[in-house]
């Protein structure tokens, strides 16, 4: 009797042991290809400079390229902090407006009624035109910059998280109403746990907009940073460093998309992710 229950067990355990070999085997192979296309991008710059088919200012080596991330005159390090501190800080700070802004919109319907559509009317001003009166409002310095990468990444994830919040059975919530659920129970319990897929995947759009809102903030106004940088090497034709800093810049913006894809397989089961494959 013994044998046969456990003997009756084991196709169980095998099939789950199966399920979740299977899944690692296609995240290995899926993470195999990206780092394979990776490689074959760095193999094509490496043989198109090698054979010299472009001249060096227009394209740089890899190894002239790496070569400037060793020389001091680039203040490498001061300058990624700057970026790295205009580009973070003025994300989360997009994300916590935003996640604020979009409850208060869903408490209160006149709120909504009268601002929301607001929002989108601004959301629809081209933020890089805006530049030079973002300079003469707030001045040069990483503030302003850090200003940028918040009001680019803020519209979306606004958007998105008031529409995530929307997204609640109305028969759900009449229930709990019903069962004298206070407005804040309505909400943890119900309203954010549902919002959440929708919230991590404007996350992830206002990560990349983040970058772009701090580089084009070092563009117009600002004395360091990575985008300063990039202007400054530009006078002399520099393609090397310039091709560094936009390494580094892409690096950043990969810790900045990871991060926020990290907390998304913490808090959100991925059946309930946006962008989940489906099965």
């Amino acid at each position: 009797m013994t044998d046969t229950g456990s003997i009756g067990e084991n196709p169980r355990a095998s099939g789950a042991g199966g399920a979740s070999f299977a899944e690692q085997a296609d995240a290995f192979r899926h993470y195999a290809v990206v780092v394979a296309v990776h490689l074959a991008v760095l193999g094509l710059w490496y043989a198109v400079t090698a054979a010299g088919v472009l001249r060096p200012f227009i394209l740089p080596s890899p190894g002239a390229t790496l070569d400037t991330l060793f020389q001091a005159r680039y203040a490498w390090l001061d300058n990624v902090a700057v970026t790295a501190v205009e580009i973070f800080v003025g994300y989360w700070m997009a994300v916590v407006v935003a996640v604020v802004l979009a409850l208060l919109f869903s408490w209160f319907r006149t709120l909504h009624t009268a601002f929301f559509p607001l929002f989108v009317t601004f959301s629809m001003i081209p933020k890089v035109a805006m530049g030079p009166l973002f300079v003469v409002w707030f001045g040069y310095g990483v503030a302003t910059n850090i200003f940028f990468a918040f009001i680019i990444s803020f519209f979306p994830i606004l958007i998105t998280t008031a529409r995530g919040l929307r997204e609640v059975e109305p028969d759900l919530l009449d229930l709990v109403r019903a069962l004298k659920g206070t407005r804040w129970q309505i909400f943890v319990k119900i309203q954010f746990p549902g919002a959440l897929p929708y919230i991590f995947s404007a996350m992830k759009v206002g990560a990349i907009l983040a970058v772009a809102g701090a580089i084009v903030g070092e563009f117009i106004a600002s004395s360091s940073g990575l985008g300063y940088l990039m202007i400054q090497v530009q006078a002399t034709l520099d393609t090397a460093a310039m091709f560094m800093a936009m390494i580094l810049l892409t690096l950043l913006g990969v810790a900045l998309f990871g991060l926020v894809l990290l907390l998304e397989r913490i808090f959100v089961v991925k059946d309930a992710r946006l962008d989940a494959r489906p099965t």
